[in-house]
């Protein structure tokens, strides 16, 4: 194990800094040393020599000219430590950086603040040193989260109405190394009708993101991304010609994996020309493609039965049956995604022990062949128009979203309530989040050991297994709950459902919903709450 000494110099007393450098340490492998606060030189010297440091971490945070002559003294002194091979690294304000600079090779790393805490554990892990280029940053799901482990994946959506502001944004937010995401958000016209120019509306060009249009404008976009730290990008699987777009998505993004739902991006909302039932059926092989290639595969279902003010236990069901679905259809790594704060009402607490119900519901499908990546995210609709208490949702959304120990983390801007978020609103947003889960992974409490918590979770996930039973009752196939036509007549009668289904000609709309105790359950005609042997019993 090798050995890090670090402490801040001279006459300056300030060593939060230190003291955050040695945790990431840690993190990293390191023996740690801290010598603590106004270490003279020759202290220093010898405290390396006792230790067998390998990198000495100095930090100093008052004025930058005493600090100059200091660091200059601490060089000479150190010169022989660092003819034998002894690294050092040095923290302190940004001008005082700037001078330590000044002494060319002797610092091989300076940290003025604006650094991100992955960064510095890259640099601890050997891998700071390299030059920035793709072989530095690893370019696939899987290996970039294991290589920036603990902290997670940070993804944000991006894409503005021309190609132009999309093209130049990506660059500044690669530039910036504010993602290792970015997700291409394109127009609607660009995930239903992108080999159908005909049926194309030129009156709706960039409604809803970038008009991508050929090949050569997805490869133009992904080669805006090749600086910075070189962030992955992935898009929406569309609503049409689903292998088609994989493939094209594949060969010119390197589409980092696949976002695909299992009932909706259909006629049921609008989002695509075919039925419910063949959809289900065409995201079945959609997810077979992807997975028989080795792509990972996030089924963002559950989400959008909440935003439809469905009730949790459909919630926790849906998202159930989306990872039961990815596994039956050959997924080897599979992303789960949960979004907080949908329907808004939540309490935290509830929000919670939802998110833990689907965990333990599809954590025993979890094997050799099947990885589960955690993906959390702030509610679409959640956010407040005014700007500071729209970074403060922000803020204590993330934090709540790190009691579940994400892989990832899909940032959602806080601008959502106003307007498409800008390259400087992305930036500005990962800088938030960034913040967020440092703090987190110093030392969160264990939100998950709430007894209140515990509880609802253990009743989510009793109610969903009815629900589930209630759903095999549809059909005779080998497997009801991968079967279409019985995935689409849940819905159709009302197994699933959601009361913003109402007048839908696919979907029963009938429930009704409310937030009761934080939660959000299914209710009788007298407003109480209505439990799934009551609400299902025709099917039970």
């Amino acid at each position: 194990m090798k050995t890090v000494v670090a402490g801040a110099l001279g006459e300056c007393v300030h060593v939060a800094g230190v003291s955050n450098f040695l945790h990431l340490a840690e993190m990293a492998g390191w023996r740690t040393v801290f010598l603590g606060p106004a270490v003279p030189i020759d202290r220093f010297i010898q405290a390396a020599k006792d230790e067998k440091a390998d990198l000495i971490g100095v930090s100093y945070r008052l004025t930058p000219e005493t600090g100059e002559r200091l660091l200059g003294e601490f060089a000479e002194a150190a010169s022989e430590l660092h003819d034998q091979g002894v690294r050092f690294a040095f923290g302190g304000t940004p001008p005082v950086a700037a001078k330590a600079q000044k002494l060319g090779a002797f610092f091989e790393a300076c940290f003025d603040g604006s650094q991100p805490p992955d960064e510095i554990l890259a640099y601890l892990r050997g891998e700071g040193s390299q030059p920035a280029s793709v072989d530095r940053y690893p370019q696939t799901t899987v290996e970039r989260i294991q290589w920036k482990a603990p902290f997670p994946l940070l993804r944000h959506h991006f894409g503005l109405p021309s190609m132009e502001a999309t093209l130049k944004g990506i660059q500044q937010i690669s530039e910036a190394k504010a993602l290792d995401v970015i997700s291409l958000g394109i127009d609607q016209d660009a995930q239903e009708n992108f080999f159908h120019p005909e049926r194309q509306n030129p009156r709706a060009r960039g409604a809803g993101g970038v008009p991508v249009r050929s090949a050569a404008d997805y490869q133009a976009l992904y080669e805006a991304s090749r600086c910075g730290n070189f962030p992955l990008m992935r898009t929406y699987s569309g609503t049409d010609d689903f292998i088609a777009l994989a493939e094209l998505y594949l060969q010119t993004i390197h589409n980092a994996w696949c976002a695909i739902p299992l009932f909706w991006f259909n006629q049921m909302d609008g989002r695509g020309p075919i039925a419910l039932e063949e959809s289900i059926r065409e995201h079945q092989q959609v997810m077979a493609w992807y997975g028989s290639r080795g792509v990972p595969v996030e089924l963002n279902e559950p989400h959008h039965w909440g935003m439809r003010d469905a009730p949790d236990v459909v919630y926790v069901t849906s998202a159930f049956l989306a990872a039961w679905n990815a596994k039956a259809f050959g997924v080897r790594d599979y992303i789960a995604q949960m979004m907080f704060n949908s329907p808004a009402g939540l309490s935290d607490a509830m929000d919670l022990a939802k998110m833990a119900a689907i965990l333990e519901m599809i954590a025993p499908l979890e094997d050799d062949r099947f990885r589960i990546w955690r993906q959390t995210r702030t509610g679409l609709l959640s956010y407040p128009l005014e700007d500071n208490a729209a970074r403060a949702h922000l803020a204590a959304s993330i934090y709540l979203q790190m009691g579940l120990k994400p892989h990832i983390v899909h940032i959602v801007g806080h601008t959502e309530a106003d307007h498409a978020a800008t390259a400087e609103d992305v930036i500005n947003a990962s800088q938030m989040a960034r913040r967020v889960i440092a703090t987190a992974l110093q030392g969160q409490p264990d939100l998950l050991a709430d007894p209140a918590i515990q509880q609802r979770k253990a009743h989510l996930i009793a109610e969903a297994r009815l629900t589930l039973t209630a759903i095999r009752s549809l059909s005779h196939a080998e497997d009801p709950l991968t079967d279409p036509a019985a995935l689409a007549e849940a819905v159709r009668c009302g197994i699933l459902d959601a009361p913003q289904l109402k007048n839908n000609r696919f979907a029963a709309g009938t429930i009704r919903t409310g937030i009761v105790r934080g939660g959000c359950e299914a209710l009788d005609e007298q407003g109480e709450v209505l439990p799934e042997s009551a609400r299902l019993a025709n099917y039970l």
